[in-house]
């Protein structure tokens, strides 16, 4: 071990070094279930004796694991999930290199393993997880999670739309007009419908009371909801709508079941797949009764690449993301953010993370140099010279600080982490297929289904309208000869109604015609975040 570990005036005294040693690794005997996450280092050395814990009851307090790319980030959620699982806590991972499906079956011994886990003192046992594989609207292999646009609501999908603060407005209010009149947004084509009804000639009054829909903010609409589509995305909006309490689900065997959500068919759209694993996470919020403290949590979210969630965010967006962090807590859920830096985070979130797993940084550049500074100044007071530190650990090493059970920050521990012991990297994609196809959600989920909702809706008022209309005419002409035959002193048989008149005076046409101006379904309620509250 270099000199990266070297704490910050120890003088160097083989007493005081190791009574701070004992200090540090005193703040991490728990009483209580915790997971182990590594070995001490200290003054250059590795001491297997001093283990770094986390404790269980924890890990609902959120998390944040940060380092640069390499540094084993995507090795650590998998040793941590490995044992939430098998301390029956449920998992979702977010796997966006196709790297983590190996979690589901036990890894392979090799010299490297071996090693590692003699130095950090871990009986190393090959072990897999049970585990579920979804995909984003099957694209890719995995059980297709969709959501209705009605559900994921105008704040997410502005945020992929990449709409201004004006435009999302706009959006809101469409929103506010299709919930408050039933039409439900199934797909993207619903929503197209809703839009093009709002400026059309009939459509016009429906929000004049309420400021309106400008032709020029729909016209940005449309034509982002047209760019939309043609990347594929129209697939991750429709039913059936995935339900996200399938992620809290554990096997007959007691471990928690591993949900794994396979991103690298789309990978190459970060804003989508990670404004999408937002919506998980607020869906959840929206469906979960409080709980508050509990001994260990009911699901942990880590929530990979989150920098692309934080990018260009509307304030409202950073907002009810806040909001959502801070209060689903109570709900049971702990929230694990991985990126490369914590000021990729906004500070109001990361305010609100007490586990922190800090890799190796780079100062390369003077931005590098900058940012180290700034992670540096997140930590509580340390006894290591965090700077070297950060920038002498090796792969699978990270300077820690978790909450204590008490709920206090434990001292801040150098620490070479421990080998996950299911495989680590990912597996085969005929075994991935057949796995996907063996579980019971799949036959559930699979299969696409296009029930009425707004757009089969408004094109049958258009369409009784058009009839109408051509009623409308048809009876005028009836009218008119009708007059013209009472002018006549030959009387006539009254004739029989017209194809038209029936039309208008069918109870079916009524119906049509009033379907958009007046209420066709309950009030459509929804969270803090925006998102439809689900109907469970």
């Amino acid at each position: 071990m270099s000199q990266s570990t070297d704490p910050a005036g120890s003088g160097g005294t083989p007493g005081a070094a190791d009574a701070a040693a004992a200090e540090i690794a005193a703040g991490y005997a728990f009483t209580g279930p915790a997971l182990d996450l590594g070995a001490l280092l200290w003054d250059g050395q590795c001491l297997p004796g001093r283990q770094i814990r986390i404790p269980l009851s924890m890990l609902n307090r959120h998390g944040l694991v940060a380092g640069a790319t390499g540094t084993g980030k995507t090795k650590t959620l998998q040793l941590i999930a490995e044992q939430l699982s098998a301390n029956g806590v449920p998992v979702f991972l977010a796997d966006i290199k196709g790297d983590v499906s190996g979690i589901s079956v036990p890894g392979a011994a090799n010299d490297k393993t071996a090693q590692r886990a003699g130095e950090v003192a871990q009986e190393w046992r090959p072990t897999g997880c049970p585990s579920e594989f979804y995909s984003l609207g099957g694209i890719g292999p995995g059980i297709p999670v969709r959501a209705t646009v009605t559900a994921f609501g105008p704040v997410l999908l502005s945020k992929i739309l990449q709409l201004n603060r004006t435009q999302e407005q706009s959006l809101g209010l469409i929103f506010h007009y299709a919930d408050s009149k039933g039409l439900e947004l199934i797909d993207l084509k619903d929503l197209r419908a809703v839009v093009a009804f709002l400026v059309s000639d009939r459509g016009k009054p429906e929000l004049k009371g309420i400021g309106g829909l400008s032709t020029v903010t729909a016209g940005v609409i449309l034509r982002a909801l047209t760019a939309f589509e043609q990347q594929g995305a129209a697939q991750f909006f429709g039913e059936p709508e995935f339900d996200t309490g399938e992620f809290l689900r554990t096997a007959a065997d007691g471990r928690g079941v591993v949900s794994v959500l396979e991103l690298p068919a789309v990978q190459d759209k970060p804003q989508l797949f990670s404004t999408f694993l937002m919506w998980l996470l607020a869906d959840l919020y929206g469906g979960l009764p409080e709980v508050g403290d509990l001994d260990r949590p009911k699901l942990v979210f880590f929530f990979d690449e989150a920098h692309l969630l934080f990018h260009d965010a509307s304030k409202a967006f950073l907002e009810s993301i806040t909001q959502t962090v801070r209060l689903i807590r109570s709900k049971g859920v702990g929230v694990f953010f991985v990126t490369q830096t914590p000021k990729d985070v906004p500070a109001d979130v990361l305010a609100q993370l007490g586990n922190r797993v800090q890799h190796a940084l780079r100062a390369f550049t003077p931005d590098d140099a900058k940012a180290l500074k700034a992670t540096v100044k997140t930590f509580p007071h340390s006894a290591y010279d965090l700077e070297e530190t950060l920038t002498g650990l090796g792969t699978g090493e990270a300077v820690i600080t978790v909450l204590s059970e008490r709920g206090a920050p434990t001292p801040v521990a150098a620490t070479r982490l421990r080998a996950p012991q299911s495989l680590m990297g990912p597996v085969e994609a005929a075994a991935l297929d057949r796995a996907v196809k063996a579980s019971p959600l799949y036959a559930r989920y699979a299969e696409p289904v296009d029930r009425e909702s707004a757009y089969e809706k408004i094109t049958a008022e258009q369409a009784a309208a058009e009839a109408g209309a051509e009623a409308a005419a048809a009876a005028a002409e009836a009218g008119k000869q009708a007059e013209e035959a009472a002018r006549s002193p030959r009387k006539t048989p009254r004739p029989e109604p017209s194809l038209a008149e029936q039309v208008v005076g069918s109870g079916l046409f009524r119906s049509l015609a009033r379907s958009i101006g007046t209420q066709l379904g309950r009030e459509i309620s929804r969270s803090v975040f925006g998102t439809a509250r689900r109907r469970r």
